[in-house]
């Protein structure tokens, strides 16, 4: 399996340093980027051939890895040598209508939505593919996100925008409740240090417990809280603030904001 990358930035990394750790060959991946700098860094990581300028053979699937204000121009440099190679977009809000009319029609196309924890191998990606790839390319948009973490296919484009939201954006609203959680320890007596220790650490061994038991979160969270004890005071207060109510209504900002996204970064110039 032969992959192109198109921009070589972080995201881009992760992949490719995913990829080899699941076996694949460097002298099966290619990069094109236009830094210098960037390119030497790759190849010396990665041992993976860097270029400036997008050049034959593709390879089997081309992986768009440029920022979503520079996928139109990213398109502009590849549609003419497309034959039947599987196109992959991971930039946010770049809709498929839109990156096929600017690679002039071409529509074997898969749409993805990684997330940071990708940079560690932890991440989870949203992906929806055009009617045009078969099933065999599938797999193959599914193996090269899935080096960097778990896949969820979704059955239609619009729920990417979701996926941005929930898991896309989601890690930083993980890192708000960890910086409270710090804070808070600090405010009790603890150092810096410590306070952080506490916070990261109860946050990886929640999540940890909520992956691998089949039990719903709430089930866990209740054996957590009992009566009269610290937690249902906490959680208490949170009810009273309607914490969980803003959560969910945040979180359906962001989705609006994916949409709107969408909408800006596809109009036409």
């Amino acid at each position: 399996m032969n992959i192109t990358f198109i921009g070589g930035g972080n995201m881009a990394a992760a992949l490719i340093g995913g990829l080899l750790g699941k076996g694949h060959a460097a002298s099966g991946i290619r990069v094109v980027e236009l830094q210098a700098e960037a390119r030497a860094r790759l190849a010396a990581q990665f041992g993976v051939a860097c270029l400036e300028t997008v050049a034959a053979p593709l390879g089997e699937a081309i992986v768009l890895a440029v920022k979503p204000q520079q996928m139109r121009a990213a398109a502009a440099t590849l549609r003419s040598q497309l034959t039947r190679e599987l196109v992959i977009t991971i930039a946010a809000g770049i809709r498929l209508v839109d990156l096929s009319r600017w690679l002039g029609g071409y529509a074997t196309l898969v749409r993805c939505m990684p997330n940071t924890p990708a940079l560690i191998g932890a991440g989870i990606s949203g992906l929806y593919a055009s009617a045009a790839v078969g099933d065999g390319q599938r797999a193959l948009a599914d193996s090269i996100l899935g080096a960097v973490g778990t896949t969820l296919w979704v059955p239609e484009e619009g729920l990417l925008d979701p996926v941005t939201a929930i898991s896309g954006s989601g890690p930083a609203y993980v890192f708000y409740f960890v910086e409270a959680m710090q804070q808070a320890a600090q405010e009790m007596g603890f150092s810096a240090s410590d306070a952080r220790k506490l916070a990261v650490e109860t946050f990886v061994g929640a999540a940890a417990l909520a992956a691998q038991c089949k039990d719903e979160v709430a089930l866990l969270r209740e054996r957590v809280t009992s009566k009269g004890g610290t937690t249902e005071r906490a959680l208490a207060s949170m009810d009273a603030h309607r914490v969980k109510d803003l959560i969910v209504q945040a979180l359906h900002a962001a989705n609006q904001r994916a949409l709107e996204l969408g909408e800006q970064l596809g109009a036409d110039e």
